[in-house]
């Protein structure tokens, strides 16, 4: 394992934080081009829900740019990571309604060269629980 100084660790750390802010703010915006500036030629994409794995940053966004959904209104609610692994918690207006996501990228040399997401969909808290939490915006 290699060791590396503190700042430089820090540096790589704040590139790799200002590339996901830029691949966020690009991606509410529509901007299908600087939306995958932040990918490796050869990333991988996998969405474990529904079994799809897609293989390079070009089929990566021809499928995100021929979405019928055309999903948009993407709302970041929390980034954070160390290294080279960064989560990223969003929410995107979809058909009406929002979906819930999440997305596990791994980078090297600052590009993605790993990204798993997951989308779940709203749902009614049960009533039996009630009295334990409270409700959320």
């Amino acid at each position: 394992m290699e060791v590396r100084p503190q700042r430089e660790q820090s540096t790589q750390e704040e590139q790799i934080r200002a590339a996901l802010d830029a691949h966020w703010h690009a991606s509410a915006s529509r901007d299908v081009n600087a939306e995958h500036d932040i990918y490796e030629d050869d990333a991988i994409c996998d969405y474990p829900q529904s079994g799809e794995r897609i293989l390079g940053r070009i089929n990566l966004q021809a499928l995100r740019s021929h979405h019928p959904g055309k999903p948009s209104g993407f709302q970041v609610r929390r980034i954070t990571g160390r290294g080279d692994l960064w989560v990223t918690e969003y929410t995107i207006a979809y058909q009406g309604q929002e979906a819930f996501t999440v997305s596990i990228m791994e980078f090297r040399d600052g590009k993605v060269v790993h990204e798993t997401q997951y989308f779940a969909d709203p749902f009614e808290a049960p009533a039996w629980r009630k009295q334990w939490v409270q409700q959320s915006a």
